[in-house]
């Protein structure tokens, strides 16, 4: 049994599939390519794959992870073709090879988005002031029910420019087994902190990390 490891882009209207649906449309895709995928045992044999971290409806992804399993040795480039030949329009197969790292040694996660406003100038100076805080608090919904977190320890802001009508952001936050924020939560917080209008766009997650910022692949 041969452990694989695909990277894939979901984007355009493909960022509108839920996770839920994600995991039919790579059954459905998994039995078009034809490929010899690794099937549980048991009374409802399915194709095993598992993918490192959701990703949240609205979003865009360069980075998303698929795990899967093969009966036969094929190379990766094949794989990938394969895949690409049946998968849905602004989703693509980036790469494929063998698994390395443990999903456990996941970190973070790096994204870029844009708030667009009608005033740039303010909104930029708004954005600044509240990374400058020495906490920024927001709720997060948990399995215990909500909580207010301080995502600011956690927070890693890499760049903030300006625009013609937005304000550009990247940054990582924190995305594992133990703690795992998105962005919303940063929007969330900058719509408590200012009364000016904003709207988030272009969110895309660009990077899935170790601890040591290094490429999980």
């Amino acid at each position: 049994m041969i452990r694989v490891r695909a990277v894939f882009e979901k984007k355009d209207r493909a960022k509108y599939i839920s996770h839920l649906d994600l995991n039919r449309c790579m059954l459905r895709t998994f039995r078009r390519s034809r490929l010899p995928v690794w099937y549980t045992e048991g009374f409802n044999p399915h194709p095993y794959y598992s993918f490192a971290l959701a990703l949240s409806l609205g979003f865009e992804s360069n980075c998303e992870i698929l795990d899967f399993n093969l009966n036969e040795d094929i190379p990766f480039d094949e794989v990938r073709d394969r895949l690409n030949a049946v998968m849905p329009y602004g989703m693509r197969i980036v790469s494929v090879s063998e698994q390395k790292k443990k999903i456990t040694e996941i970190a973070k996660a790096e994204y870029s988005f844009s708030l667009v406003s009608d005033d740039v100038d303010e909104l930029f100076s708004k954005v600044n002031e509240l990374i400058n805080q020495q906490e920024i608090l927001t709720e997060k919904k948990t399995k215990k029910g909500i909580r207010t977190v301080d995502i600011k320890p956690d927070m890693e802001i890499l760049s903030i420019e300006k625009s013609e009508n937005s304000v550009d952001v990247v940054m990582r936050l924190p995305a594992g087994t133990q703690t795992n924020y998105n962005t919303a939560l940063f929007f969330d917080a900058l719509k408590n902190f200012t009364d000016m209008p904003f709207e988030p766009s272009k969110i895309c997650r660009t990077g899935i990390l170790c601890e040591n910022n290094e490429i999980f692949s």
